[in-house]
């Protein structure tokens, strides 16, 4: 593939720090540029890949970490032994840096009421998920008892939603309903947070 057709912002990694031996070689200062969010550079750590994902795809569809100097970006850390540490940024349509002032109102975190729910079902599951099937839960917090490989799946979505994001391509931008089971897809998950506005209701 020579070329990347994507509607996905551009999204740029740079190396703030080093701890330890990269097997990569990264040093501080390298920069790193991702066509979007499912594209990164050729021979791309899978390691960093894997902590990486919640953190692109939450920017990509405007995430905002009030605490950061810049909202619009964010600090991942090498899961190896943490040796490396990257900042991670986003692209505007002119091909510049998004820059968003820290929340001066910013007082610690407000995780946000989640929601994920059954919404298809085929085959067999073995924790037994059908259609309907709720749970509930506060921020990045794991449900108990929870499929360990859905709520993986579900995590992304999670961490998104949990600090502002909207999926525009939905009816509720609020929600996203294509999280999906990777054993044989046999059970589609829809995440969504929950209207703060109806707290007090």
């Amino acid at each position: 593939m020579s070329e990347v057709n994507t509607p996905f912002p551009k999204l740029k990694l740079t190396v703030v720090n080093v701890y330890g031996e990269c097997y990569h070689g990264y040093k501080v200062g390298d920069e790193l540029i991702l066509e979007d969010f499912t594209h990164p550079p050729k021979h791309f750590c899978l390691g960093l890949a894997h902590v990486l994902f919640p953190v692109i795809y939450a920017l990509s569809f405007g995430a905002k970490f009030p605490f950061r100097d810049n909202q619009r970006s964010l600090l991942i850390t090498c899961p190896d032994g943490g040796k490396l540490e990257f900042k991670a940024e986003i692209f505007n349509k002119d091909g510049k840096i998004e820059e968003l002032a820290k929340d001066p109102n910013f007082k610690g975190p407000a995780p946000k009421q989640m929601v994920i729910e059954v919404v298809k079902a085929k085959g067999k599951c073995t924790y037994g998920y059908k259609v309907g099937d709720k749970w509930e839960t506060t921020g990045l917090k794991c449900i108990p008892g929870f499929c360990g490989a859905a709520f993986h799946c579900a995590f992304p979505a999670l961490f998104a939603l949990n600090f502002g994001a909207k999926f525009f391509f939905m009816g509720n931008p609020d929600s996203i309903d294509t999280v999906t089971c990777p054993d044989g897809g046999n059970i589609v998950f829809k995440v969504s947070r929950k209207d703060e506005s109806s707290k007090e209701k």
